[in-house]
């Protein structure tokens, strides 16, 4: 025991000297798990798409059960369930109408559960802003329906429960001396929170200069935070804990700020939308994410929170009579369904269909991992990026390729996982235009034979024009996709094309196409594609731009049509579509 308390000091004294003496770039760096600053990116050649002509429906009867099934969860304990759960078991009572006043008087039977701010050694009742968030949603949606929040119960929340309030910003972690920056999701959910309490007490009549967002510096401070967001991109892309945080917290802006701040935060959730979309298929998404490294273990192709709002969206959509099963993420189902924010009709028909076919780079600036994505009719391949150190908190992924079928598990896709067990050491960023590879080998789903074969390509056929073309040797896996073609004639001039397989290990040739040049085992700070017929390729991805590439748009899905359906465009299945 003694060991244990003087290595606790020790670790204790380091700390203390590295925060009051070290700059705030290293102590963030070192200590904490957010980006301390980047300058901003390029916003590349692709214009992100915001036009809505989608007359959404008002009324899901996926969302309905969404209320119903959180209305009938337990309030539980506020100190232990408050975090999430309480706070969305309430607002399921609230949008569906049923035991207000079990609701009502929990929330006036409260006190604030903890601060606000990551939680650590020295604010061990941090998380708070957790539970600010829906708080402040609750009382934006409800505050004219008294009948639904009673007066007592939303004057409680305003004058105790909602803690964060005022001019008084800070974007460190509380109790370092400043010194660390706080995390993406943290600083949207505190200062949004404070901003809208701000707004509200305003709105009420309360004339105080600390409450005029204008005058305190809270609505630039939060145009600044959601302006990093389409400037930058989120540090901590793609996080499976952390993303449906961050997006619950920008929903909350969008749907109750100013002008300015609405428009702000809805170019920042149709830029992260879009992205979603790029690298997505079907909701099969398993894209390259920073924080955290146990979530590697995951082999779903949606286990992540931005699949759950996709979701969630879909549902209200006019011409898809769309059920989903609930899954990963409830509590951010019921968040997305109860605000007005929608995604842009290019985000939704992109999802579905990848006519006629993109390829798309994604920067994350400096010490990131880009995000690589090549589609077409039928099938998309996904990067799955690179980690840039232990530091880094950045979990590498398989390149995945995802087809028009019913796959739900990594098990059930092409995929290459990179060489070795260690992720960490993967450099998984070789994805071209209709073409992947890697120095791990190509892993084929039970479900798949080869239509042909010669040494040691396999042709197989997807569906009736797809055809993907694998070649799998120690150290080189290679995809490639191809379409219109007879696979025993294609198999024929893979050969015939690439004869020398030594060479295979650092080019490749499209029969009656490109060369393509690669380095399948690049440093972490370079892309594996080296040149593209002879032209050298920008391989430095620490500054590519947010998004960049070959992007037509995507050609208009017609639900409506039943034909649509049946021509195996979209197909049908209990998990996804009824």
């Amino acid at each position: 025991m003694k060991g244990y308390i003087k290595w606790i000091l020790v670790f204790g004294g380091i700390l203390l000297l590295t925060l009051l003496f070290v700059s705030k770039r290293f102590d963030t760096w070192l200590l904490g798990e957010a980006r301390y600053d980047n300058p901003p990116l390029r916003a590349g050649n692709i214009k992100i798409p915001d036009t809505r002509t989608i007359a959404w429906k008002d009324y899901s009867a996926y969302a309905d059960s969404l209320y119903q099934n959180w209305a009938n969860q337990p309030l539980g304990n506020w100190k232990e369930d408050g975090k999430t759960d309480v706070p969305r078991a309430i607002l399921g009572r609230l949008l569906s109408k049923s035991k207000i006043s079990e609701a009502n008087a929990y929330l006036l039977g409260s006190k604030p559960r903890g601060k606000v701010g990551s939680r650590w050694l020295l604010n061990p009742e941090g998380d708070y802003d957790f539970t600010l968030t829906p708080l402040t949603a609750i009382l934006y949606l409800f505050d004219d329906k008294p009948e639904l929040l009673f007066p007592a119960t939303k004057k409680h929340l305003v004058e105790v429960l909602l803690t964060a309030q005022g001019g008084a910003f800070s974007d460190a972690v509380p109790c370092t001396f400043g010194k660390i920056k706080e995390t993406e999701n943290h600083l949207l959910m505190i200062e949004g929170s404070r901003y809208l309490k701000n707004q509200y007490l305003r709105n009420k009549g309360n004339k105080a200069i600390e409450y005029n967002n204008e005058m305190n510096g809270m609505e630039n401070h939060v145009l600044g935070l959601l302006h990093e967001v389409t400037g930058i991109g989120l540090y901590e892309f793609n996080s499976v804990p952390y993303l449906g945080y961050t997006i619950a917290a920008i929903l909350n802006l969008e749907a109750f700020g100013s002008e300015k701040v609405r428009s702000a935060a809805r170019e920042s959730l149709d830029y992260l939308n879009f992205c979603y979309a790029l690298g997505s298929y079907r909701l099969k998404y398993y894209p390259p994410f920073r924080r955290r490294y146990e979530k590697a273990k995951i082999t779903s192709l949606s286990a992540d929170y931005q699949t759950e709002y996709i979701k969630t969206w879909l549902s209200f959509h006019p011409d898809l009579n769309y059920y989903p099963q609930k899954g990963f993420g409830k509590n951010h189902g019921i968040i997305g369904a109860c605000m007005p924010y929608r995604p842009a009709d290019e985000v939704i028909d992109l999802i579905y269909n990848k006519s006629p076919g993109y390829f798309v780079k994604l920067g994350h600036g400096e010490d990131a991992s880009p995000e690589i994505y090549t589609a077409g009719p039928g099938f998309l391949l996904s990067a799955g990026g690179v980690n840039r150190g232990k530091w880094s908190n950045i979990v590498t992924r398989p390149v995945c390729l995802f087809l028009n079928d019913d796959a739900v598990e990594l098990s059930g896709i092409f995929h290459i996982k990179g060489k070795g067990k260690d992720f960490m050491k993967w450099n998984n960023t070789g994805v071209y235009k209709d073409f992947a590879c890697s120095n791990g080998q190509v892993i084929v789903p039970e479900k798949f034979k080869p239509a042909a074969e010669k040494g040691l390509w396999k042709v197989y056929t997807v569906e009736d024009s797809l055809r993907v073309a694998v070649y799998s040797s120690p150290g080189t896996g290679i995809m490639a996709i191809f379409k219109n073609m007879f696979p025993a004639s294609l198999v024929e001039e893979l050969q015939k094309n690439n004869q020398d397989e030594g060479l295979l290990k650092t080019q490749f040739r499209f029969p009656g196409g490109s060369k393509i040049e690669y380095d399948v085992n690049a440093p972490k700070n370079e892309w594996v594609i080296k040149s593209v017929d002879g032209i050298k390729q920008d391989r430095y991805f620490d500054k590519w731009p947010l998004v960049e590439g070959a992007y037509l748009g995507a050609q208009k899905a017609d639900f409506k049509s039943n034909d649509y359906f049946k021509s195996g465009k979209i197909r049908l299945s209990n998990n996804n579509l009824q």
